[in-house]
């Protein structure tokens, strides 16, 4: 793996704009024209077997950024959940997080909020639920569940500070083009429940089937390089281990690659984020 990163270009604020409802606009024809069936259908009594539970802390204080945009986050994050909340994955159909969700609006609630633009911190309706999509990818890959679609972060923000999973192993969301979509090509149900408490966001899959199969995620070849024009990046593969709990074996699959640039200095302690 030896993938060099070049150094980003710096392009218009119109053009980033004019390109964000391009995209936009190609995923609605998408949606209308594609045969897809995706999951709508809600159910507040759970499906009887658990797969797999996580959680993430939500008010996470970060260097130089504004607690209240962490406050606006929850908020955020509050609103989203309550579309996925209870949402049955059935055999055949495809789990979509924006057609859930919808468009982040002030007119629904969503505040300001954290994103990351074009390589720099910034704010905007809705942001912070790339938390949701990092949490949501985390609870997928341990499940029978397929990734569809799945877009990496091109950034690493902040640096590790008691991270729980892999570099790389979450999702950046984007409306509507840039989504987290799962396909169940299972034959059977799963569901999905979100919710938050005091400190974290919590997230858990549920099936109607005692599943013979546990999945657990691991990192390999994960190294910092300084690029030639100065930058730094951050590289690994992130794979995830099946184990047949029927025939006691287990099988390796490579799962996603991941390649960002940082934006902070490796190598260097810090106790400020």
């Amino acid at each position: 793996m030896n993938i060099a990163i070049d150094k980003p270009i710096k392009r218009s604020r119109l053009r980033h704009v004019l390109a964000r409802e391009f995209f936009t606009t190609k995923r609605r024809l998408q949606w209308l024209t594609q045969n897809t069936k995706f999951s709508r259908k809600t159910k507040s009594e759970s499906l009887p077997f658990v797969v797999f539970e996580h959680k993430s802390v939500v008010l996470r204080p970060l260097k130089d950024v504004d607690m209240k945009l962490q406050q606006n986050k929850r908020t955020n994050l509050s609103i989203a959940i309550r579309s996925i909340n209870g949402i049955v994955i059935a055999p055949g159909e495809t789990f979509s997080l924006w057609k859930l969700v919808g468009r982040p609006r002030r007119s629904k609630g969503y505040l300001e909020g954290l994103t990351l633009s074009r390589g720099q911190i910034s704010t905007g309706v809705g942001g912070g639920l790339c938390q949701l999509g990092n949490l949501l990818f985390w609870i997928f890959m341990h499940s029978p569940l397929s990734i569809v679609e799945r877009h990496r972060h091109s950034y690493d923000v902040f640096p590790d500070i008691n991270r729980k999973v892999p570099f790389g192993a979450g999702a950046t969301l984007v409306y509507n083009y840039i989504d987290l979509q799962v396909k169940n090509n299972t034959d059977h149900y799963f569901q999905l429940f979100l919710w938050l408490d005091e400190v974290n966001l919590n997230g858990r899959l549920h099936t109607d089937v005692q599943l013979q199969k546990l999945f657990r995620v691991e990192e390999k070849y994960h190294f910092f390089r300084q690029e030639p024009w100065g930058g730094y990046s951050r590289h690994n593969q992130i794979v995830r281990i099946e184990s047949n709990l029927n025939t006691q074996s287990e099988e390796e699959t490579f799962w996603v690659e991941n390649h960002a640039l940082l934006m902070y200095r490796p190598f260097l302690e810090s106790t400020n984020y």
